[in-house]
């Protein structure tokens, strides 16, 4: 059985306001991340994901705030440790982060060489220029990075280029758990591939142990991840292996997700696309039954009245839906026969 390198167990995180609001950004999540494996998290925009990554990394500032949970690495909980602790102990060695907007998070003043010192002389003690710079070139290089771009300016890389390089710097200390916050965002295809393939060079060749990639594209998931976790309004709506999430949704919002985006599969080619109505909804406010029962096309009655729990279909597939799996996959069927007549 493959080591578990991260835990992450009953996680709750709330934004609170100025007006003494609490807004429950993640609500009861609990997943496992294991030596090699690559987990998908999905969701549009609003639905928690930012935010989970945060929570992971025990990235706590106002107004997050931590509520209940634990997030393990290598079995100790580093919700429980001091700022000192994580900066010295966790952070760039056991876990790493890509931000959302990565492109932008490099200091245009300074060279890209000059940015991987400042990492590593925050956490390699004793270690010269010299060193680093060697280390810095034999990386970029086994990661078929140009040698001279440790010498640009951030201004002088294209958008790829950026993206790649702070692949490269979040991942210069060799962390077990790379978080990817939607790194091939605003990006062309051509550049997402060269993304996607890095990242999975990073995993095949060692220097990252497992990694957890988010983004709002559903089908994306399929060319890097094994498994995938949906979230919607801060809760997990589906989980399973990416094979059967992707092609074979449960949940009305996963379905929601693939029949509003084409991909390049067989038998797709003139599919009709359809849209999830309305949005999601205010965390503001406390939310009864389920959260996508406003939006869902098959809510009944009984989805607004208490909250949804978790269903099992197997060891590696659940949702989160009062009704049985048959019952949505017939109703599934009937709205591709409508669509179609």
């Amino acid at each position: 059985m493959a080591e578990k390198l991260l835990e992450v167990k009953n996680l709750k995180s709330v934004y609170k306001t100025r007006f003494n609001e609490r807004i429950t950004a993640v609500d009861d999540v609990s997943f496992d991340l294991e030596d090699g494996k690559c987990l998908g998290i999905a969701g549009e925009s609003g639905c928690g994901k930012s935010t989970l990554a945060m929570s992971i990394m025990g990235y706590y500032y106002p107004p997050l705030f931590y509520e209940s949970g634990s997030v393990c690495i290598g079995g100790v909980d580093i919700i429980k440790m001091s700022y000192n602790q994580l900066r010295e102990k966790i952070l760039g060695k056991e876990i790493a982060y890509i931000p959302q907007a990565a492109m932008n998070a490099l200091n245009p003043t300074q060279r890209i060489i000059n940015l991987i010192e400042d990492v590593m002389k925050e956490h390699v003690s004793g270690i010269t220029k010299n060193e680093i710079k060697k280390i810095a070139e034999e990386r970029f290089e086994t990661l078929n990075l140009p040698k001279d771009v440790l010498q640009k300016y951030p201004i002088e890389l294209s958008g790829g280029m950026k993206q790649r390089t702070v692949i490269a710097i979040s991942t210069i200390l060799n962390p077990k758990i790379l978080i990817a916050d939607e790194p091939t965002s605003a990006l062309d295809v051509t550049s997402q591939k060269i993304v996607i393939k890095l990242l999975k060079d990073l995993i095949k060749r060692g220097f990252i142990k497992a990694m957890v990639f988010i983004t709002h594209e559903l089908p994306l998931l399929y060319n890097i991840a094994d498994d995938i976790m949906v979230m919607y309004a801060g809760e997990i709506v589906e989980s399973g292996e990416a094979d059967e999430v992707i092609f074979d949704p449960i949940h009305p919002y996963s379905n929601g997700l693939m029949n509003s985006i084409i991909v390049p599969e067989k038998g797709i080619k003139g599919k009709k696309l359809t849209v999830i109505p309305g949005a999601p909804p205010n965390l503001k406010y406390k939310l009864e039954g389920c959260r996508f029962s406003d939006r869902c096309l098959y809510a009944k009655d009984e989805c607004k009245i208490s909250k949804v729990n978790m269903k099992y279909v197997n060891n590696s597939r659940s949702y989160r839906c009062v009704l049985r799996v048959d019952e949505l996959k017939e109703m599934y069927e009937n709205g591709k026969k409508r669509a179609t007549t």
